[in-house]
């Protein structure tokens, strides 16, 4: 078999398949478009809705009426009293023109709207059905509800401020003169049980006198027969050690007494903690009394920064958060703390509540009255479900998120937020882990719900109407004549007409 006969058999082949084809092809087409014809047929109209204003339906076909005046066009010679047209053009097609005024007509059929595209079956009222094509062309983009746990960081500034439980004012119990200052300078460290200063006071000399009566006179009358006597002695002694304690003698001062017998002439007054003198209030031969403030001192070994946060922020902190602190003056360190308190009130100028943390600082770095950059660790919501932030659409005193049900279809959901970080919004209330919900666009899918869920209402009280025998339907004594605006003319609208 040669070439030529293969290729004729080749062409025979393809002849008879194309015809095969086109034959099959017209025998199923009647019945296909029979069948279109058919589920077309099955669909029944709810409204028609205009498709240059959709809040304006009707309840049969009508077609909306839009004219507009042919553009008048005049030679540039003519001066303007002398002004006329030389022709009319339409302003819609500049190639169609008229010697005389004339209107651009152009009607545009009013777009059905089915029972399946609107609320129908269990779709709540406003629920949205949009073709894909739109869908893509408006840049409809979607997110899973997640759920993970939140966590947020509260940057704020911070003041450092002395510690005021480790604080300590020191005053005499009695009146007496400075003899000694052994700690003269603001800022001098001191530590626990060193000697601050010191004091002659007559009142100390006579209680140590007293106190000496008191032993010897114990001793005398330890060997007494009469139990009393020697109780009282007892009593004595132990009461005039007390008063001692009491007028702050330091106790290896009263130990010293008790072995030497000699009264001290100068009692000495002593640190009760490590920490620096921030106050000196008396010098060296000045008479002092209990009002007298002779030092106060200060422990920074735990110091305390004072920040104020704002309102929205309060709902994330709690007593315990940890906390990081940076300070210019001490560049590349990181110090970390807790958050001890919060205070129960907030600032009346500023709107912000203060919170106190607390801090280390045995190396002595950090000095009250230094600002700080602080980083707050806020505590986590542990399982909180979440969107993206833009999902959630507020309107008015609600706020709700659009579903997706179904290929273009959109379910209108009102929601309750929590808090929002990082970019995702917690939903109390009103979502599911695993739903789909719109990220962008939504705001036009919520023109076009309002408008559904307006409509769904108003066919329930077309259906009511319908259902009831002695009422008639809302569209029966209403026409397309009484909903056209050629009754209406501006003169009606003038406000003579208003009044």
């Amino acid at each position: 078999m040669n070439k030529q006969t293969v290729m004729v058999a080749i062409l025979v082949a393809l002849a008879v398949g194309g015809g095969g084809g086109y034959w099959f092809a017209s025998r199923m087409a009647p019945d296909a478009m029979s069948t279109a014809g058919d589920a077309k047929q099955e669909r029944k109209a709810l409204f028609y809705r205009n498709p240059m204003n959709p809040a304006i339906t009707s309840p049969v076909p009508a077609q909306d009426e839009m004219g507009m005046d042919y553009i008048p066009v005049y030679a540039d010679d003519n001066t303007p009293k002398e002004r006329k047209a030389l022709f009319y053009r339409n302003p819609m097609n500049p190639a169609i023109t008229s010697p005389v005024p004339a209107q651009d007509e152009m009607g545009m059929d009013y777009i059905p709207v089915y029972a399946d595209e609107d609320n129908a079956g269990d779709a709540p009222a406003g629920t949205v059905k949009i073709d894909p094509v739109t869908v893509q062309n408006i840049g409809v983009r979607t997110a899973i509800v997640e759920q993970r746990t939140l966590s947020r960081h509260i940057r704020a500034v911070g003041r450092v401020a002395y510690n005021e439980e480790r604080l300590s004012r020191l005053h005499p119990k009695t009146e007496g003169w400075i003899k000694e200052l052994r700690i003269d300078k603001t800022g001098s460290p001191v530590k626990k049980n060193d000697i601050l200063l010191s004091i002659y006071a007559p009142q100390l000399v006579a209680s140590q006198e007293e106190y000496l009566l008191a032993m010897k006179s114990k001793q005398i009358l330890a060997d007494s027969p009469f139990d009393d006597i020697r109780q009282g002695a007892i009593d004595l002694e132990k009461t005039a050690r007390e008063r001692l304690e009491l007028l702050d003698m330091a106790e290896h001062q009263i130990r010293e007494l008790e072995r030497t017998h000699e009264i001290k002439k100068y009692l000495h007054i002593h640190s009760p903690f490590n920490g620096i003198a921030i106050k000196i209030g008396a010098r060296e031969g000045q008479y002092v009394t209990p009002k007298t403030e002779l030092y106060m001192l200060a422990d920074l070994s735990k110091i305390w920064v004072y920040v104020d946060i704002y309102e929205y922020e309060l709902p994330w902190i709690t007593v315990g958060d940890q906390v990081e602190m940076e300070l210019t003056g001490v560049p590349g360190r990181v110090f970390t703390g807790r958050l001890a308190y919060i205070y129960p009130y907030a600032e009346a100028r500023t709107r912000t509540i203060r919170v106190r943390l607390v801090f280390d600082n045995k190396e002595l770095l950090l000095k009250p009255d230094m600002f700080a950059e602080v980083s707050i660790a806020a505590s986590r919501q542990i399982a909180a479900v979440v969107v993206p932030a833009e999902a959630v659409v507020r309107s008015g005193t609600r706020e709700q998120v659009f579903v997706v049900r179904g290929a273009g279809k959109f379910e209108p959901r009102e929601v309750k937020i929590g808090i929002t970080t990082s970019g995702v919004t917690q939903i109390l209330t009103g979502l599911k882990v695993g739903e789909e919900v719109v990220t962008s666009s939504q705001f036009l899918i919520d023109s076009e719900s309002k408008l559904r869920e307006a409509t769904a209402k108003m066919m329930e009280i077309l259906n009511a109407g319908q259902g009831d025998n002695n009422s008639a339907s809302v569209f029966d004594d209403m026409s397309m004549d009484d909903m056209s605006m050629d009754d209406m003319s501006m003169d009606d609208m003038s406000p003579e007409k208003a009044k």
